[in-house]
């Protein structure tokens, strides 16, 4: 009689604790069993965190939008035990975005995920953001799911050590469904593992302050269907930063993900942190089939003895099409040694699709991704200071500003064109639409487009 009377009161006490979120103030801890469920007709203004403890779910309906404000202190992270279902569908996705009427890179923290799965900086670990407990040894470890999501304007980097990406997961297992991410305009990484055996399908990560798609501490899912690219040579650095760990290179389980079908597209420059692009290092390992690497300077880049022994000569990059690179891939030693990769670290197909239409914009990533509003607001940046006027032979930028460079950039996010002058050749483009960013001697970027008939 006394354990059932027990059991009565602790029900009673978990309905008297159930929550509701309050769509004008989002900020709010679930708590185990408890479930929340958000209205899809309402907007929520995400104004503080949005913990997910042991045993509680979040229900975002296909449809609704969370605008977040207050900066790295607005995220939402799910403890180990709690699950967030994010239910887009490709024509109604959830759209996380920022709040503010100008929106800024960092407007909110962006979304954490903490699981049960194995990693390899110890049993567990403490995730950067709200400072979760993550890892264990259940490789197939449920946090829910994500699908057809946009998140915008999120993120934040403190230090080397301490960032906000766009979407993180630490020790998220491979029950866990992430199929449908666009990270757009994020202040660090689109999306980045820390451990664990998520797989992931179709990733959108674009115009973000870091890498677009990053994996360390053992990460060893598969990723199917990845588009990512840089829009300008001062923003991001990496497409792909692989790393196992930093402390020992040789730590287990070592970072072994496979990745198919994948686009990464660069600014023909060096990386802002000088190590390299599309960098594998500190040991990590991995498998890639039909890629597309456009505008790197180095489109692959292997760091470390160990890193080497796995990459280097033995055909782990497969059906790989380079486009306007300097150079396809080189070594770089633990002792500094830099050299060319060895033959048969890669193959190539110069008709590989990469993630689904070479440099452009695949199918699956149309409409739900937000990559449309995304060159819609790119196109009216400062556009108002400058003009493009262009026939079939020459662009010409009229503007009061004084520029300085000019970039012809394709819809697939590819450089194909620069001037140093408020003119440009363009007799040689293909007929389409492309994209033009102007550059004012004291570094501001004004972006327009124009259509070369």
């Amino acid at each position: 009689m006394k354990k059932i009377l027990t059991t009565a009161f602790f029900s009673v006490a978990v309905m008297h604790f159930a929550q509701t979120a309050d769509p004008n103030n989002f900020a709010m801890t679930i708590n185990s069993g408890q479930t929340v469920t958000l209205d899809a007709t309402k907007t929520y203004k995400l104004t503080g965190a949005v913990i997910v403890n042991n045993g509680g779910q979040l229900i975002i309906p296909a449809g609704t939008k969370i605008v977040g404000t207050g900066g790295t202190s607005s995220y939402v992270a799910v403890a180990q035990g709690g699950k967030i279902f994010s239910n887009g569908t490709p024509t109604n996705p959830v759209i996380f975005t920022s709040g503010a009427a100008a929106p800024e890179k960092g407007d909110w923290g962006g979304i954490v995920i903490c699981g049960r799965a194995p990693i390899n900086i110890g049993k567990t670990g403490t995730s950067e953001v709200a400072t979760l407990p993550y890892g264990g040894e259940d490789p197939a470890d449920n946090s829910g799911s994500i699908t057809y999501t946009q998140i915008n304007w999120s993120g934040a980097r403190f230090s080397e050590t301490k960032e906000y990406n766009g979407l993180s997961l630490f020790g998220v297992g491979n029950g866990t469904t992430i199929n449908g991410v666009a990270v757009i305009n994020g202040a660090d990484d689109g999306i980045e593992f820390f451990g664990g055996t998520v797989n992931v399908s179709n990733i959108v990560s674009i115009n973000n302050d870091d890498d677009a798609f990053d994996w360390t501490e053992g990460w060893s899912g598969t990723a199917t269907n990845i588009y990512g690219r840089r829009i300008d040579g001062a923003v991001g650095n990496r497409g792909m930063e692989a790393d196992n760990n930093a402390n020992n290179y040789s730590a287990g389980p070592i970072s072994n993900p496979t990745i198919k079908n994948a686009t990464f597209i660069g600014y023909k420059t060096t990386d802002n942190e000088g190590a390299g692009t599309n960098l594998f290092r500190v040991g990590s390992r991995g498998t890639l089939d039909n890629l597309v690497l456009a505008g790197w300077a180095d489109a692959i880049t292997l760091q470390h003895d160990e890193t080497l022994n796995w990459f280097n000569g033995k055909g782990k990059f497969t059906n790989v099409r380079f486009e306007d690179v300097t150079r396809k891939a080189i070594t770089k030693s633990t002792a500094g040694a830099t050299a060319n990769a060895a033959i048969g670290t890669f193959t190539e197909n110069p008709n590989a699709t990469g993630a689904g239409a070479g440099l452009f914009l695949p199918d699956w990533a149309k409409g739900w991704s937000g990559y449309d509003e995304f060159l819609a607001t790119t196109e009216t940046v400062k556009n108002a200071a400058i003009k493009v006027v262009a026939d079939a032979a020459e662009l010409r930028i009229v503007s009061d500003e004084k520029i300085s460079q000019i970039d012809v950039i394709e819809m697939s996010g590819r450089s194909v064109l620069k001037s140093n002058r408020t003119t440009a050749n363009i007799s040689t483009l293909k007929p389409g639409t492309y994209i033009v960013t102007a550059r004012a001697a004291d570094g501001e970027l004004f972006v327009s487009k124009f259509i070369k008939k």
